[in-house]
């Protein structure tokens, strides 16, 4: 609300598709970030979605997130630079925030924020494939979230012994966090290799090399 106050007030009009000021665009950028999690404004986000039950973790993890995807494709921030220091944080944070952890919620709250990541980093350059990766990002997130409903687990011991009472759905999960994981041939694995290789295709393979790096934790 701020940054969209100050805008009219610097720029005379209500219009974010003109967002010319550079202070209202990083306001507004830094608000949306802080909205869907990116790090380094992620802090609340694990903590949250440890605290609630899976169906508002869903909930929280994906339908939350589209509303200010929206906003942010729409204000498409002149500032890359801070679009790309949050993509790169937050593939870094969520990486190593994951490890060490035995509370699936955290866990997937740090993937969330990993995954985001993902997607800010190559929003300036393709927006459809931000749409792919949040897509298939969802697609994942909901199988997975349901799939621990019904096994009713929320630890990774709770994880261990629900072989015996659901074989099927207990074989499917990890394959579902291999996907999540990025791993080639599952579908997570198809967004982060176009990512990779727009942002190689825009001269920045070092920022390509850390991210791809940050996946394998």
């Amino acid at each position: 609300l701020f940054a969209s106050i100050s805008n009219a007030w610097l720029s005379g009009q209500w219009d974010i598709h003109q967002m010319s000021h550079p202070l209202p665009t990083t306001l507004i950028t830094l608000a949306l970030a802080l909205k869907i999690g990116l790090a380094p404004l992620h802090t609340w986000m694990p903590e949250v979605l440890q605290g609630l039950d899976l169906t508002t973790g869903l909930i929280l993890s994906t339908w939350q997130k589209l509303a200010p995807f929206c906003l942010l494709l729409q204000v498409q921030p002149a500032n890359a630079t801070l679009l790309l220091v949050l993509g790169i944080t937050s593939t870094l944070v969520g990486g190593w925030g994951g490890l060490n952890q035995t509370q699936l919620r955290k866990i997937l709250a740090y993937s969330s924020i990993a995954h985001l990541g993902w997607m800010i980093l190559v929003l300036q350059f393709s927006p459809s494939l931000t749409f792919l990766t949040l897509l298939v990002y969802f697609i994942m997130t909901f199988s997975l979230f349901i799939s621990f409903k019904i096994s009713n687990a929320t630890n990774i011991n709770t994880l261990a012994t629900s072989w015996a009472k659901a074989p099927a759905l207990t074989s499917i999960i990890p394959l579902i966090l291999l996907s999540l994981g990025g791993l080639p041939p599952m579908t997570g694995f198809l967004p982060k290799w176009l990512i990779l290789q727009e942002l190689t295709k825009q001269d920045l393979t070092p920022l390509a090399t850390v991210a791809a790096l940050s996946a394998l934790l």
